[in-house]
């Protein structure tokens, strides 16, 4: 069965290029379909400091598409890993997921500090990030996820 998604918004302002790494100075602006949504849409989400933005990554070309296994990053010295244990975007359904944090909200525009999306991206859905969503429990990862996302945050 297929489904049809239609974005929400766009992001507007950030980066114009996806590069991997120094996300965290980014500054962007969630833009919502005001055919679809007025102010009250984002009312009451400005008490809370972070929300889960869902986007597409919609210029992974469809022959880009992952299904099986690759190296993440294209670096051969990380393991062979299957595209459901990275988060690269070359994912089947091109979907991605960020935790940002809430600066502002004028309207129907959120601005957001840490989005890893460009300038133009298609929003699927925002939701608030609350602490009993948030995993319980000890993290456990991989020595080269931790390696590849040490720069992926750093504010230069």
């Amino acid at each position: 069965m297929d489904y049809i998604v239609k974005p929400i918004g766009h992001v507007r302002g950030g980066r114009s290029m996806a590069v991997d790494d120094d996300w965290a100075k980014e500054r962007a602006t969630i833009e919502l379909d005001d055919t679809q949504f007025g102010p009250e849409a984002l009312a009451g989400l400005d008490d809370f400091s972070h929300a889960e933005i869902i986007f597409l990554f919609d210029q992974v070309a469809p022959q880009k598409i992952e299904k099986g296994a690759r190296h993440p990053r294209n670096r051969s010295d990380w393991p062979l890993v299957g595209i459901f244990a990275q988060r690269g975007k070359n994912r089947p359904n091109r979907i991605g997921l960020t935790t940002c944090q809430i600066l502002a909200i004028h309207g129907t525009q959120l601005e957001v500090a840490g989005l890893d999306a460009i300038d133009g991206t298609p929003v699927l859905d925002i939701k608030p990030a609350m602490r009993e969503f948030q995993p319980r429990g000890e993290h456990r990862q991989p020595d080269w996820a931790s390696e590849l996302m040490q720069d992926y945050w750093h504010a230069s």
